[in-house]
Formats: C-alpha cells, structure tokens, sequence
C-alpha cells in the first residue's frame, strides 16, 4: 500500500533530499518524551530509522512499548532571509529487518540491519509545497492516511 494522496510530489522530494530527521517517542513507564537526531530512508509509504547499535537505544525500547511516534524533517532554505521548512508526521512504529536502507553504508555485514519503521499517520507541512504566509496567515498544509 502506497500512501500517494498524503505527500505532494515537493514533499516526497523534499523528504527524498532531506539527510536527517528527529524521531520522538514516549517511555510508556515514565512518560518521558524522547527526542534524537536521527538518519532516515523515507520509500514513498514508510520512514524507516535507524542507528549504530539501534536495539541499545531508548528510541528503540520505547518503540516495543508504545508504538506511537512523531517525525520531523526540516531545514533552512536560507538564511537571509530566515526561510525555514519542514515536515511533521504522526505516526505507528514497529521494528523491521531490511536491506538496501542507508545503514547498510555503516554495516559491514551482509545481514538485514534493524530499523523502526514508520507508518505516516498524519502530517503537517510548511514552505515546502508553497510559500510559509499565504494571504498574510501561515500556510501549513495537512493531510491524514484516513485511517
């Protein structure tokens, strides 16, 4: 199932061109928010996260306990003027085995590197499929998988 009505094709480059993004998730025991920087293969219906070590990380762990996550894309366009864009996206994880993502570059095995994948939910863009003020408001666009 590919999620095509979500993401603009600017959004799809956009996230396509992105390196990093930060994942956040929630400790089920303690509610504490986490937030890391993190790499990120984004294939048109999953985001897929993943790390040196990834099954030591308190993402990671979080993740087993309480599926629910949140994703950010951005960057400045430019500095001068200030033009910042990004993405936001809510969404359910889960851990998956997968080859061809970007961590294979860091792995010297042959084996499937762990990830978290990410099933996009709901999203909220900016200044990447238009301008940041449309009519002297904010221009967020929003979409949800509708399900």
């Amino acid at each position: 199932m590919v999620i095509t009505n979500m993401f603009s094709d600017k959004e799809v480059k956009y996230l396509k061109s992105q390196p990093l993004a930060r994942i956040s998730t929630v400790s089920p025991d303690d509610l504490q928010p986490d937030v890391s920087p993190v790499g990120f293969d984004f294939d048109g219906e999953y985001f897929y996260v993943g790390g040196i070590n990834l099954i030591s990380t308190r993402k990671y762990k979080n993740v087993l306990r309480n599926n629910k996550v949140s994703l950010v894309v951005d960057d400045l366009e430019t500095i001068d003027p200030w033009a910042p864009r990004g993405i936001r996206i809510y969404g359910t994880a889960d851990i998956v085995e997968r080859q061809g993502g970007y961590m294979d570059r860091a792995h010297s095995s042959s084996s499937p590197v762990s990830y978290i994948r990410i099933r996009p939910l709901r999203k909220w863009s900016w200044a990447v499929d238009g301008p940041v003020f449309l009519d002297g408001k904010v221009n967020i666009k929003r979409a949800s998988s509708g399900k």
